[in-house]
């Protein structure tokens, strides 16, 4: 009997053609539990423009928001990640939309900054960093450890040729009540040409970012059989720091269609 009267209601809501249009399109009740269903996909074109733009490009970016931004719009910053992500249907607290209308940038570092970060603060041979700067030599400059500039070549030549040197000095002294012994190991790096107490990398570190000196101090470490050397970042937290915000401020001042906060956002359900 139960499942008679669902055939019968069925039949009827199917022969009603029992149509509702709203802020979301067409929708229809069709027999299935009575449900609307969306009919955007049989029609000819979409209720509403939505879609995700994903790019590294800050230019095309820049660009795609400024042509399609309204009073909808909201962009937020993840300096962190180098990000940004444009929501144009945000809309507000009294009116709020769907958000599902973005456009995402993510920078990607430069083939030189990459190669810079790959290698600051690892613990390299003498072969690893002499091919290291040989590759990357037309963005270096070499400084003696008293800040004087220095050929490359003779750089990367210093830097092959380190030696380590091994010498100890022993004191013994004896008296009629107490006797002492001291011992004392030095242990030196040197080279037959002067080793750089620097390098200094420049390059753009992403694309659309000005050029900027990176500093790598370089110490070399001498408790292996064979020399290690480690250049290390001068200020490198302070760095990432300053350039994060640079691209703040380039998003900032190209995008004049909407405003940018600082962080992330997540649309809710």
């Amino acid at each position: 009997m139960k499942e008679a009267l669902q055939l019968v209601l069925a039949n009827a809501v199917a022969a009603a053609n029992v149509r509702v249009t709203g802020s979301a399109g067409a929708m229809a009740v069709v027999p299935e539990g009575f449900k609307l269903q969306n009919l955007e996909k049989l029609e000819a074109h979409r209720n509403r423009f939505r879609g995700a733009l994903t790019t590294s490009s800050l230019a095309d970016f820049v660009t795609y928001v400024n042509e399609r931004a309204n009073e909808e719009t909201r962009g937020f910053v993840d300096k962190d990640s180098m990000s940004c992500r444009v929501i144009f249907n945000l809309g507000d607290t009294s009116q709020a939309g769907h958000g599902d209308d973005i456009a995402t940038l993510t920078l990607q570092p430069t083939a030189a900054y990459a190669a810079l970060q790959a290698i600051a603060g690892q613990r390299l041979s003498q072969k690893d960093l002499a091919e290291w700067m040989e590759d990357w030599r037309d963005f270096l400059k070499a400084v003696t450890p008293d800040d004087q500039e220095m050929n490359l070549v003779q750089a990367i030549a210093a830097v092959r040729n380190i030696t380590i040197k091994a010498s100890s000095e022993r004191t013994t002294v004896e008296g009629n009540f107490n006797a002492s012994r001291s011992a004392m190991d030095q242990i030196e790096a040197a080279s037959q040409d002067t080793l750089p107490g620097s390098l200094i990398f420049t390059c753009q570190p992403y694309d659309g970012l000005p050029l900027r000196n990176f500093v790598l101090r370089l110490s070399v470490l001498t408790g292996e059989a064979k020399p290690v050397i480690k250049p290390r970042w001068v200020a490198e937290q302070q760095v990432r720091e300053e350039i994060a915000q640079e691209f703040k401020d380039l998003l900032s001042a190209d995008i004049t269609s909407t405003d940018l906060t600082i962080g992330t956002f997540k649309v809710g359900e």
